[in-house]
């Protein structure tokens, strides 16, 4: 059964080629059609018609919907109108159909297009109008910063809205500078959207710069930021091509979205080759790189993905995720604790695992500072030894330990741990059977505990933002990013390696917070920020690479690998067995035994 409008939209359509018909003969003839010609126009609309008519539905035009007509739909109908434009000519031509003048051919086809394709812009204009023209009365102007398809796409959906309008658009681009986009002036530079913002009496301006450099949209914030607007963005360039662009989803930029770098090609084929149809593990799958790397392993389809975690509710929250997003990925839930050698070799016995990737530590660094310091030890050492070593003995081909910058040079225990485990993997390494890789690298953005999550809370209630020291530094990454790295470098590795992430350039925590609290609609006269001293542990700067460690290339450029010549003897390894296995030591104890067995480590 055919819907209403749509033979509504048909009867219209042939209704027009009728008129675009007569039209033509009237056009021809200067009005004054001859009764012969009048007759062969009236006559020939009895196989004219029926020809359009199944060329119409042939062509899908009714398949979209008049109010959202597009180039596309446009396309359609000049393909369907050419087309039998042909057919009709060819008919005349071979059938001898009456009289019918040869420019009749020519301005029939150019007068339907117009009624059609004209109907059908008045239609969509008028019912646009009709539904959000009122818009404008009900919503807050915006400026949009950006007057590429982003931004094109944008003013289709705010003209839609009801929450905001926009008034104008700001831009680099010298050639579209004084140009108009769907009616709207596009000013620019970006450094002018205060002046342009004062011009216009807006508050609010939308990034509509999704696949601009992070530096870019960096930079176009820090201008809005500056002159008191609320700056908010669209979605990833990602979702704009899914199609999932809408004014909901529209938000206030946070400071991940600036900090983000490049996109990291991967080498696709190399990760089905180390994922995919394999039994792959993670361990401490629950916190922020372990749920990640099940996200990113889950989009190759390994054969089982085996979660590991000593957090009930981490395994219950990651599990319940990927029964959405992938519902016909296997999987298996463990919960228990690297430090159990029972637990862990039935876990490897049952599952089988081809790869692991160890993430399962404890990371912050002054919790793990003084009474916690032997936990810290067991879980990061001799929990990555437990599951190294069962790894060995199950004949799993990979195991990948995620490291740490605080590995180098440290001055906690929480580094120092994480250089021990980095030893640890490096001594259990065979010249056959499990290839053990370590991946270190910097701060992770957003992840558990961190630095920007801290500050977003502090904003929320009013201040004041807490930096321990005006001159720290960090690097930094998105939590994709390391897990992606990761990945690669899981399968590059062949054993013995550990890779170094290029992190690029470290950034200061008390920009961090400066630009946190403007990006939050806040002066610093309203958000105070206060310093409160060095934690214990903790580094002014962090490093990647020791003073006698060099790097290798790699056909990658964000990994590198350390060159390292330190190596564990036998006896050594057995002194730290026998140390790592009691059950308590005192705080003092814990740092001198890791003293000696990571000379490198400074206590403080």
């Amino acid at each position: 059964m055919i819907n209403p409008r749509t033979l509504a939209a048909f009867l219209h359509d042939l209704v027009a080629a009728a008129l675009a018909w007569i039209l033509a003969f009237l056009l021809r003839f200067n009005f004054d059609i001859p009764h012969e010609f009048a007759v062969s126009a009236v006559q020939s609309l009895c196989w004219v018609l029926p020809l359009f008519g199944v060329l119409f539905f042939a062509f899908g035009l009714y398949r979209g919907l008049w109010r959202f007509a597009s180039l596309s739909d446009l396309q359609h109908l000049i393909a369907a109108i050419v087309t039998g434009a042909l057919l009709t000519t060819t008919a005349v031509v071979f059938f001898e159909l009456g009289p019918i003048p040869r420019s009749v051919l020519v301005l029939h086809p150019l007068m339907l297009a117009l009624v059609m394709g004209g109907s059908r812009f008045v239609y969509r204009s008028w019912k646009e109008h009709r539904l959000y023209g009122p818009a404008k009365l009900r919503g807050q102007p915006v400026l949009v910063l950006g007057a590429g398809e982003a931004a094109d796409s944008l003013l289709r959906e705010l003209n839609r809205s009801g929450l905001w309008y926009a008034v104008a658009l700001v831009d680099d681009n010298p050639s579209k500078i004084g140009r108009r986009l769907r009616g709207l002036p596009v000013f620019g530079p970006l450094s002018t959207v205060a002046d342009v913002a004062e011009k216009y009496g807006v508050k609010h301006v939308v990034m509509a710069l999704p696949a601009a450099k992070p530096s870019e949209r960096r930079r176009a914030a820090e201008f809005a930021a500056a002159a008191g607007l609320t700056v908010m963005t669209m979605p990833s360039y990602d979702d704009l091509l899914a199609g999932r662009l809408s004014v909901s989803s529209i938000r206030r930029v946070e400071l991940e979205d600036l900090l983000g770098r490049e996109a990291v090609s991967l080498d696709d084929a190399g990760l089905h080759e180390l994922l995919t149809g394999r039994v792959v593990l993670v361990s401490g799958a629950g916190g922020s790189i372990g749920s990640e790397l099940c996200r990113q392993i889950a989009k190759f389809q390994p054969a089982r993905l085996i979660l590991l975690d000593s957090s009930e509710f981490a395994l219950y929250r990651m599990d319940e995720e990927l029964a959405q997003v992938f519902p016909a990925l296997q999987r298996a839930c463990w919960a228990g604790d690297v430090r159990d050698a029972e637990r862990v070799a039935e876990i490897l016995s049952v599952e089988q695992p081809a790869v692991i990737f160890h993430a399962a530590a404890y990371k912050h660094v002054p919790l793990m500072e003084h009474a916690n310091a032997w936990q810290a030890v067991r879980t990061n050492a001799l929990g990555t030894l437990t599951l190294a070593r069962t790894a060995q003995q199950a004949g799993v081909d990979k195991f990948v330990l995620i490291s740490t910058d605080k590995a180098v040079n440290p001055t906690n225990v929480m580094g120092a741990s994480k250089r021990l485990a980095e030893r640890l993997c490096r001594a259990t390494q065979a010249e056959t059977g499990t290839r053990f890789i370590t991946v270190r690298f910097g701060n992770v953005l957003g992840s558990n505990g961190s630095v920007i999550p801290k500050f977003r809370e502090q904003i929320a209630r009013g201040g004041p933002v807490t930096v321990t020291h005006p001159d720290i530094v960090r690097y930094f990454m998105t939590i994709p990013e390391a897990a992606q790295l990761v990945l690669q470098a899981g399968w590059m590795g062949q054993g013995g390696e550990i890779f170094v992430l290029d992190m690029g350039e470290p950034v200061k925590i008390v920009d961090l917070a400066h630009d946190m609290i403007r990006l939050s609609g806040f002066s610093e006269d309203e958000i105070q920020l206060e310093f409160t001293g060095l934690r214990p542990g903790e580094k002014l700067y962090e490093e990647l690479l020791a003073d006698d460690e060099a790097t290798l290339l790699t056909p990658h450029p964000k990994l590198r690998i350390a060159k390292l010549a330190d190596s564990m003897s036998g006896d050594e390894f057995n002194e730290l067995l026998d140390w790592l296995l009691p059950g308590v030591r005192e705080v003092a104890a814990v740092k001198h035994g890791l003293k000696r067995f990571v000379p490198e480590y400074t206590i403080n």
